[in-house]
C-alpha cells in the first residue's frame, strides 16, 4: 500500500533548489495527513496497482511558505495535502494522465510541461478533494514567462479544447 510518508516527505524532492531548513520545516498537520491518506487511497495507489510500477513523487505536501519560496501559489492544493506531482519512469506521462481521467475520481489532473515530441517530458500533477472533485483535465506550459493552463479535450486527445484560462508569472 502507498504510504502517506512517501507523499508527505516528498516535499520538493530535488525539483527545486530551496534551502534545506525550509524543506525540513515542511511538516503536515493532522488535517493534511487525512487529505494525504485520501490522495494515496484514491489516486496514487490505484495508479501503482494498474501500471504495476513505482510512482515517483517529485512534490507532495508543501507548506504555504515552501510553495511561495519555489514560485508556486500559497493556495496550491499541495498546501492542503490534496495534490502530488509524479511520474512513472518508462511510461509516457500522457498515457498515465489519460488513464487517470478515464478511470479515477480526481479533482485536477494536469499534464505539466509535456511535449508530444518528448513523451517522457514534464510530469503529472493530480489532486483529490474529498469535499467534491471538479474532474478538470488540464495541460500546463510556459509561454512568454508565464505558466498557461489549458483545458484538454474530453476525448483525451492531444488537441486542446479551449484557449488558456489561468496564467501566472513565474
Amino acid at each position: 500500500m502507498f504510504s502517506v510518508v512517501e507523499v508527505a516527505l516528498a516535499g520538493v524532492n530535488n525539483k527545486f533548489n530551496v534551502p534545506a531548513e525550509m524543506d525540513a520545516s515542511n511538516e503536515p498537520s493532522d488535517e493534511h495527513v487525512t487529505n494525504l491518506i485520501l490522495l494515496c487511497k484514491n489516486i496514487l495507489q490505484p495508479i501503482r496497482d494498474h501500471f504495476k510500477m513505482p510512482v515517483s513523487i517529485s512534490s507532495g505536501y508543501r507548506s504555504a511558505a515552501l510553495c511561495e519560496a519555489i514560485g508556486s501559489s500559497s493556495g496550491s492544493q499541495h498546501t492542503k495535502g490534496q495534490a502530488a506531482d509524479f511520474e512513472l519512469f518508462g511510461i509516457h506521462n500522457r498515457e498515465v494522465s489519460d488513464w487517470i481521467v478515464k478511470n479515477l475520481d480526481y479533482d485536477q489532473c494536469i499534464l505539466e510541461f509535456w511535449s508530444p515530441n518528448d513523451p517522457n517530458s514534464g510530469w503529472i500533477h493530480c489532486s483529490y478533494n474529498d469535499a467534491g472533485n471538479r474532474k478538470q483535465y488540464l495541460s500546463a506550459e510556459k509561454l512568454n514567462g508565464r505558466i498557461v493552463y489549458t483545458v484538454r479535450s474530453e476525448e483525451h486527445t492531444s488537441e486542446l479544447q479551449s484557449h488558456s484560462f489561468i496564467s501566472y508569472a513565474v
